[in-house]
């Protein structure tokens, strides 16, 4: 009975990572569709992500992270990219669209601001990437969350809207920062075994928190779609733009490097971000126009990372053929 219940969670994870493309946009669309069912639960998205975490440090220890800081010019050099060229592109390009002034622009520069996002190792792991660096950049990323978002929210913004830093940092230490040290310090104690224990389990249960998050996050500001609709195209846009933007600054810093490995590895995790997260800042801190950017780009990260992952995949191809 067990072995039936352990194949039917590994075989569900593996269709959920296949067809992640499709089931994102689906839970979007079905918290847009019914969100007098789904808004009453917000209350539970900082739970289901500090879930979400919690089974992703599972698959990292101390030893990777010493490991992947011997090359530290990869970590360090991807993180200035990602949180120091990448939110002024962000706030240039809305201040340019939308405005200074705009709720969109906080709502780019959140998207630039927000630490890297799980599924990248997915991408990293289907494209032949460095898997163990793909992790240390997303652990620590996390755990510097509480100072960077912020710091650099405020930095931005600081002069033109009232942002409490202090209570940020501290709800992103509860969802972030004490879960993933639990998850790397449950997996050292069971020497690496929980996540073969429990994988089964925990890996298709937190596909299922990462979608119920985004659904919940949809109903939350769907009474809102009225009031963005002749700003779409524009929205749309910048959207495309600034994932854009993050793929490529991965990829053109990870060129220096000559490595297939740390190019493909730079390039996902500098381009996939932590949507979910972005949302719940939003929804929390800031006005609802604010979070539109945000949600377009749950419908479209994941289909451009297909896009790269083809064009990958065409590349080693041809490489190897000639």
């Amino acid at each position: 009975m067990l072995h039936r219940w352990k194949l039917a969670g590994l075989t569900f994870n593996r269709f959920y990572e296949r067809y992640m493309i499709f089931i994102i946009p689906a839970s979007l669309m079905l918290g847009f569709l019914f969100y007098r069912w789904f808004d009453s639960w917000s209350v539970a998205v900082p739970y289901l992500f500090a879930y979400i975490t919690f089974v992703m440090a599972l698959d990292c220890n101390i030893r990777q992270l010493i490991q992947t800081l011997r090359l530290p010019i990869p970590i360090l050099l991807t993180l200035l990219l990602v949180h120091g060229i990448a939110p002024y592109l962000a706030y240039q390009l809305g201040g340019l669209l939308f405005g200074e002034g705009s709720p969109y622009v906080i709502g780019l520069v959140l998207f630039a601001v927000i630490p890297l996002g799980v599924s990248a190792v997915i991408w990293v792991r289907m494209v032949g990437g460095s898997l163990p660096l793909a992790l240390s950049l997303i652990i620590i990323d996390s755990l510097f969350s509480p100072l960077v978002v912020p710091w650099l929210i405020h930095a931005y913004f600081g002069e033109i809207i009232e942002f409490n830093m202090v209570k940020v940092m501290f709800d992103l230490l509860k969802i972030i920062v004490i879960p993933t040290i639990l998850g790397i310090a449950v997996n050292e104690i069971t020497r690496g075994r929980a996540l073969q224990w429990s994988g089964f389990i925990a890996s298709p249960t937190s596909k299922l928190a990462f979608s119920t998050v985004v659904l919940i996050n949809a109903a939350v500001i769907a009474p809102l779609v009225h009031t963005f609709k002749s700003d779409l195209p524009l929205l749309i846009t910048s959207s495309v733009t600034i994932i854009l933007i993050g793929y490529a600054l991965g990829w053109l810093g990870a060129s220096l490097f000559r490595d297939p490995a740390i190019l493909r590895t730079m390039t996902f995790t500098a381009g996939i971000k932590n949507i979910s997260l972005g949302v719940v800042i939003g929804v929390t801190y800031f006005e609802p126009k604010a979070v539109i950017p945000i949600v377009l780009t749950i419908l479209l990260q994941q289909p451009i990372a297909t896009i790269l992952f083809q064009l990958f995949r065409k590349s080693s191809r041809i490489n190897s053929s000639s």
